[in-house]
């Protein structure tokens, strides 16, 4: 079948821009590395994915300073969202702006031409409130009290209601894949939906290991190549793989066609890559801690105006005796583990050029993750008195805190390595999603973005990728009108 959309990757941005294209009546051929989750409850299985990290890659990289890693990145049909923690929050309308100083890139397009789009998304992730619970709202009473200056606000989560019927699933949801579907990702909210049409061929255990360019315009994609040696052409071609995967294959792309010595943009691909700098915090109290999904609230602070703190899922002995340091012996940790309260705090981090991914050099080699904190000093600064407060604040309620900074091999909130803007000169991605001088090829995935906010960035992803989708849908349809063929069908799919 010769189709009109072939998509690598299935997280939040291949997943919406699947269900976008296939709603508006394309052929879409949708190619993800990893197999699809088992529903059998392992995915639930503390030992199975702390404990023995069953559902990791374990490809090999190095970082800055030659020392090989192991990123944490996920390989399954929906991507890091079906691991993720849910919290779906919109990037603030000042984040779409720039600030030199710190490193921070504009977005191409204003905060309101992605409204409609976030509006979309939260109808399709079913994104909801929760009440506080007891224990966090004694944290929040305390914090947000005469001098300590912090905000507390309601943090929107995509899980059904019934996931309180369920508490093993509620007490999984933060890191966990759910078997049930409770948990609003990729594949729930947005391949269920469309998976039996018959314009959507799902292929999973397919890595794409090159983009196939044209023989007389290699500015024209028409298609990709699998590790099985499998050939799919189409006529768009749209990147979801990462923002540590996407780049690797543009690199591969640039090099090979030699458009990597003409086009302006071909320099930063791979670049500007950021993460958000995170610190967990975990604060330990003498008595037991019953809350059940405990990610309820966000905390704010004024003096931090690009940072947050939004809770951790459950905690338990089992739990904490899988992640916790191997020193630890493990009866301490299992009475250590009911009586912590866990938090995530985060910075948004600049855009700094050497902060980057390398694809193998010429095919040879591992791949490189260079990121160094040094070269964004206002986040790092920034982040150390967050932590600092954060933790004097809790002390001082007779909670004991214990903070670890997380480190490069954190992947979660990945981002920026083909940036978007409106310069080819000064960023890879345009702002319809389009790869600068490329006629065809597209980014649906977390690199395209500027900024990183002081939130999650799962959100604004799927509403990039609704939009691009829908431009995208637009432009096939032009184009089959100027080229005289059958009349085009309609191409806004109900948000249902």
């Amino acid at each position: 079948m010769h189709f009109d959309a072939i998509i690598v990757g299935s997280g939040a941005g291949g997943s919406a821009a699947a269900y976008y294209l296939v709603q508006s009546g394309r052929r879409v051929l949708l190619l993800e590395r990893g197999p699809e989750l088992p529903r059998d409850g392992s995915t639930l299985d503390v030992e199975q994915v702390f404990g023995r990290q069953a559902f990791v890659e374990t490809e090999r990289w190095t970082d800055g300073q030659g020392r090989e890693i192991v990123p944490e990145e996920r390989s399954n049909l929906g991507g890091k969202t079906r691991w993720y923690g849910a919290a779906l929050l919109r990037f603030g309308r000042d984040e779409f702006a720039g600030d030199a100083q710190r490193l921070l890139l504009p977005w191409p397009i204003a905060a309101d031409e992605l409204t409609p789009f976030y509006e979309a998304a939260e109808q399709l992730l079913g994104v909801r409130t929760f009440p506080v619970e007891p224990e966090l709202a004694r944290i929040a009473d305390h914090l947000t009290g005469p001098w300590r200056g912090w905000d507390v606000r309601p943090l929107p989560l995509g899980l059904s209601a019934a996931i309180l019927d369920h508490p093993d699933e509620a007490k999984h949801f933060d890191g966990f894949a759910s078997p049930r579907g409770l948990k609003s990702d990729g594949q729930s909210a947005f391949l269920e939906r469309v998976r039996r049409h018959p314009n959507l061929v799902i292929a999973t255990g397919r890595t794409v290991t090159d983009v196939i360019a044209s023989d007389t315009d290699p500015t024209r994609a028409i298609g990709v190549v699998c590790d099985d040696g499998t050939v799919h052409r189409a006529q768009h071609v749209l990147l979801a793989a990462g923002a540590l995967h996407s780049p690797r294959l543009l690199q591969s792309y640039f090099e090979r066609t030699g458009l990597g010595r003409t086009l302006p943009s071909a320099n930063l691909v791979g670049r500007n890559y950021k993460s958000h700098v995170l610190t967990a915090v975990l604060a330990f109290s003498p008595r037991r801690k019953t809350d059940l999904l405990r990610k309820t609230a966000l905390f704010l602070h004024d003096d931090f105006p690009r940072s947050s703190v939004q809770p951790l899922g459950w905690f338990d002995g089992e739990f904490f005796s899988a992640i916790a340091p191997s020193w630890l012996p493990k009866p301490v940790a299992r009475f250590v583990g009911p009586r912590l309260y866990g938090f995530f705090l985060q910075t948004e981090d600049g855009s700094h050029p050497d902060n980057r991914v390398v694809a193998h050099a010429h095919g040879i080699g591992r791949p490189r993750l260079d990121y160094d904190l040094a070269r964004i000093p206002h986040a790092r600064d920034e982040h150390r008195g967050l932590v600092t407060r954060f933790n004097r604040d809790l002390l001082a309620m007779g909670l004991m805190p214990m903070s670890q900074s997380i480190p490069v091999t954190g992947t979660a909130h990945a981002c920026g390595t083909l940036v978007a803007g409106n310069d080819p000169g000064a960023s890879v991605v345009g702002p319809d999603g389009r790869v600068h001088g490329m006629r065809n090829l597209y980014v649906v995935d977390g690199s395209v973005l500027p900024r990183s906010s002081r939130v999650n960035p799962a959100l604004t992803i799927y509403a990039w990728s609704l939009r691009v989708a829908s431009g995208l849908v637009q432009r096939i349809e032009q184009e089959r009108t100027r080229n005289e063929q059958s009349p085009a069908r309609a191409g806004h799919p109900v948000w249902a």
